[in-house]
């Protein structure tokens, strides 16, 4: 009895924590929390980030290039007859075999070279491999500033949306009420059947809009979930942050930034830092290599190398080594390395041409969109007011269904055509920033 009780206690709770959960209202994301979670579960940041644990791996095995080299090689080698190695033979009267030589033996042999000169090749291939590292790192910049652009584009893209479906839902209101009163003024005969299927019409318009703007916000929904790398059906409601903020810098002060901060730019110039290095390595063989190295090599019958032993050696060799002729392909692989040194300077000078370009496209797209603004802000107000007017003309039937119907059609314009500049603005804005090489918030 008493556990059916607890039982029932149970579910009961259960039941109700799950009804509540499922009651609770989601929390609004703010664009920085979208783009925290964009930044930490970002496949292709992730990837970047891996990129350069990659580059610092390639930093490390070229810095092994400095040190010596210790080699260790063990053989067993057997014969087809008996072999000497170490000692002469000696022949046994007494037993009649010839000492000093077996079929089987065993030699171990370590060798330790340390390079002392390599034409400058190990020292450039180092700088280049730590250039790299420095690169890949520009590149996750890169990469997060590009992300974090999309995050505020999806953000700005939910909220206008979702002015838009404002917008569309006052249109079906204000048509429905017009409609209510045109078929009032029908009934008692004050106006023909004809006004009354002009209303139906922009009705049955302004429902099909409602139904297109519903479809946009749940896509844009989608597309933000996708960055953010939820289930794109996840309910998702985000912070109306849409405002009208001046941008504080002019043209010339924004350009500047852009050529001082944007890492693509800082990550060019490392490119053609390491192009320098890549010559470096091919003029290395046009010089001599120098390398001191030592052996110790022993000789014996027993695996173990520990019993009788035929033969011990130990060398120290210092080796210089000029190639004197390779038919040209030294010069020919420093040639090709100028032309790569060459091919990275004019792509950073493309750069910055397309970056000049850039950061004065957006700016000039924002200067528009700000007195677009301007102006829909007021036809706002002209629209407002001159559907009062014709409302209550129509009822005094000074003017027709038709003035009316039209005047709801522009102040729906109007009010489109306002949220559109606020949030192209903001969007534009997210843009030029990230022209600038500005890293948001």
């Amino acid at each position: 009895m008493i556990g059916r009780w607890l039982l029932g206690m149970v579910l009961l709770f259960t039941l109700s924590a799950g009804w509540g959960q499922a009651q609770e209202p989601s929390k609004p994301f703010t664009l920085e929390e979208c783009i925290q979670i964009a930044l930490e579960r970002n496949l292709k940041l992730r990837s970047a980030m891996e990129g350069v644990k990659g580059a610092e791996f390639r930093r490390r095995a070229a810095l092994t290039d400095f040190f010596a080299r210790w080699t260790w090689q063990y053989g067993a080698t057997h014969y087809n007859q008996p072999t000497t190695v170490g000692y002469s033979p000696v022949y046994n009267p007494l037993t009649g075999k010839v000492m000093n030589t077996d079929r089987d033996l065993f030699s171990l042999s370590t060798t330790i070279t340390q390079p002392l000169f390599a034409g400058g090749s190990i020292l450039s291939n180092y700088r280049l491999e730590k250039l790299g590292v420095d690169i890949s790192k520009m590149d996750l910049e890169t990469v997060k500033r590009d992300l974090i652009l999309q995050v505020r584009e999806g953000y700005f893209t939910i909220l206008k949306a979702e002015k838009f479906l404002e917008v569309a839902r006052q249109t079906v209101k204000q048509f429905s009420a017009q409609l209510e009163v045109t078929r009032a003024f029908f009934e008692v005969g004050i106006v023909p059947k004809n006004d009354v299927l002009q209303a139906e019409v922009r009705l049955a318009n302004a429902r099909q809009g409602l139904v297109k703007a519903e479809n946009d916000l749940l896509l844009a929904k989608a597309y933000l979930n996708s960055l953010l790398r939820r289930e794109i059906e996840t309910p998702l409601e985000v912070v109306d942050i849409l405002e009208y903020k001046p941008f504080p810098l002019t043209f010339q002060e924004a350009l500047q930034e852009a050529l001082d901060r944007r890492p693509e730019i800082k990550n060019a110039q490392l490119r053609i830092e390491q192009a320098k290095e890549g010559i470096k390595i091919a003029r290395s063989g046009f010089f001599p290599t120098v390398t001191l190295s030592g052996n110790y090599a022993r000789v014996s019958e027993e695996p173990g190398l520990m019993g009788d032993w035929r033969g011990e050696r130990w060398t120290i060799q210092t080796l210089v080594t000029l190639t004197l002729g390779d038919w040209g392909k030294t010069a020919y692989k420093v040639g090709e390395s100028k032309v790569k040194l060459n091919q990275v300077e004019d792509s950073k000078i493309q750069l910055i041409e397309g970056i000049i370009l850039e950061v004065k496209n957006n700016y000039q797209n924002m200067l528009v969109a700000e007195r677009n603004l301007s102006v829909a802000e007021k036809a706002i107000e002209q629209a407002e007011e001159n559907l009062r007017m014709n409302e209550e003309r129509y009822k005094y039937q000074v003017a027709t269904a038709t003035d009316v119907l039209d005047a709801v059609t522009l102040l729906a314009q109007a009010r489109v055509n306002y949220y559109s500049a606020l949030s192209d603005f903001n969007i534009i804005k997210a843009r030029l920033e990230r022209a600038m090489g500005r890293m948001y918030p």
